[in-house]
């Protein structure tokens, strides 16, 4: 009867209906043991062509999978690496974490030259990228000269606007934490906080704590840079800044902060009970009381989300710089009772480490 209503035997439903014979076997027992009253089972040629159908639908399905692992297969992602510094191969392997699944990773190393990093990117203009990933300032800088019908996705960079990295072919994440967010944490853990002091080099960070005083004002904070122009000026500019602010903010500036003068700084900040706000745990392990940063490997994280995005055409260039979605709070709990400051659970609770 089966030979009548399937295909001649030689096609793949046949082979199904030929390798089902435990299953009517069972049900031919069941038969002749209980009799057939009351018998509520498939029917063997319906549970057969059930079986048939999830076959051929699986294989489909695994012959799909195949086909996007092989076109995911095909995409060559450069990274170029402005040097090989632990920060930056954190980032790297993040980005690998959360990049295109099935790509394939080709690394270049500048070694800090950015001569080197053009001979390098003229190299990726001629291959077969489908994307390059440029981490750190140099690199970018190479690839935005050289590159310019290739994505580039840069990241590690701390303001790529001030580098104008706004190429048509360009976008990134951003290293820095954007200063709303910042203060916002400030007042959560100061909740009495209203007048901040900050020291800046003008020729690097004038336009940064600028926009810094601007936004500040939403919160009714107020910022108060002093400028510094060489390292001897720090003492004298501190103590101005300590007869009328509530706290210190340090921000990013290598003329400012010094392996002699990070120490001093934080000394006569606690001195003065003036509490600090870093943004790097090891100023946190310090002395200061509060940090928020961003751990390297959520930098590449975030930029492996935002190359699969471009290469499977979500998003498309010219982009805005992401920032980075998680920070990283550290608290000092030494420098806070010395300070005489308590914190609830709730603040607590948003604390990534404590020292």
């Amino acid at each position: 009867m089966i030979n009548d209503e399937w295909p001649e035997p030689g096609d793949f439903r046949t082979f199904i209906i030929q390798n089902s014979t435990f299953n009517i076997r069972r049900i031919d027992r069941y038969r002749n043991c209980h009799g057939t009253m009351g018998l509520r089972m498939m029917p063997s040629t319906d549970y057969i062509d059930r079986l048939f159908r999830m076959v051929v639908g699986l294989s489909l399905w695994l012959g799909l999978c195949a086909f996007c692992v092989s076109e995911s297969a095909a995409m060559d992602i450069a990274i170029l690496q402005s040097s090989g510094i632990p920060a930056y191969r954190e980032a790297v392997a993040g980005l690998k974490a959360t990049g295109p699944i099935g790509a394939s990773y080709t690394e270049y190393d500048l070694q800090g030259d950015l001569e080197l990093g053009k001979k390098l990117a003229r190299k990726l203009r001629a291959s077969n990228a489908s994307l390059v990933v440029a981490v750190g300032l140099k690199a970018a800088l190479a690839a935005k000269v050289e590159i310019v019908d290739i994505p580039i996705v840069y990241m590690m960079i701390l303001d790529p606007l001030k580098h104008q990295l706004t190429a048509a072919n360009m976008t990134g994440t951003v290293l820095e934490i954007p200063l709303d967010r910042q203060v916002k944490i400030m007042r959560i853990f100061l909740p009495t906080l209203h007048r901040i002091g900050t020291l800046y080099d003008p020729a690097k960070n004038a336009s940064r704590v600028k926009n810094a005083v601007e936004q500040a004002e939403v919160f009714d904070v107020q910022v108060k840079g002093l400028p510094v122009e060489s390292e001897k000026d720090i003492p004298q500019q501190l103590r101005a800044l300590f007869s009328d602010s509530e706290a210190l903010w340090l921000i990013p500036d290598s003329a400012i902060l010094t392996h002699e003068s990070i120490p001093f700084i934080l000394e006569s900040a606690l001195a003065r009970r003036i509490p600090v706000i870093g943004f790097s745990p090891e100023f946190t392990r310090l002395g200061a009381l509060l940090s928020m940063s961003i751990d390297y490997g959520d930098v590449g994280r975030d930029t492996g989300l935002l190359v699969k995005r471009i290469l499977d055409g979500e998003g498309l260039l010219p982009l805005y710089p992401v920032p980075i979605e998680r920070l990283k709070i550290t608290v000092n709990l030494k420098t806070a009772r010395f300070l005489n400051l308590t914190f609830t659970r709730e603040q607590m609770g948003l604390v990534d480490e404590i020292f």
